[in-house]
């Protein structure tokens, strides 16, 4: 009877202990696994010369069972790319698996509220500030001189 072999492959990156368990962790909680991924190291493009040039620190990450591909050439450091491709690539699946409770979306909804437009109230309210503020600014400005007092 033949035996299976069972592989954990375990990537090291260039970051802290914390970051790199931090990750694992969250990959592990959404049911990403390494075998899931398919990687490729590609000559990056842009700044960098004759480094940028002989070295492949892009990093091309494509997860098979949801077919989300990303890339990454943020840093010079390859590791440090494979690091960062992984955590977009989580990002990405977990936008995807948890929609509107994910972090990230949150984040776009706090913004999102923010920038909406001033309900008529509000802006009225604002601008009577703003208009009180100027006034007492513009009384500051005109203070009489010992010369005027006569």
């Amino acid at each position: 009877m033949k035996e299976k072999a069972v592989f954990l492959i375990m990537v090291t990156f260039s970051v802290s202990k914390e970051k790199e368990d931090a990750l694992r962790q969250r990959m592990e909680n959404l049911g990403i696994f390494e075998r899931d991924i398919v990687e490729k190291f590609i000559r990056s493009s842009g700044k960098g010369g004759q480094k940028v040039n002989k070295t492949s620190t892009r990093v091309y990450l494509k997860h098979v069972p949801t077919k989300i591909e990303v890339k990454c050439q943020r840093e010079r450091s390859q590791a440090i790319n494979r690091f960062l491709a992984r955590r977009i690539l989580t990002d990405k699946i977990e936008r995807m698996i948890r929609g509107r409770e994910s972090e990230e979306q949150q984040r776009i909804e706090k913004i999102r509220r923010q920038k909406r437009k001033r309900s008529k109230r509000a802006k009225l309210k604002m601008l009577e500030e703003k208009k009180k503020q100027s006034q007492k600014k513009e009384a500051r400005r005109f203070r009489p001189q010992l010369d005027d007092l006569d």
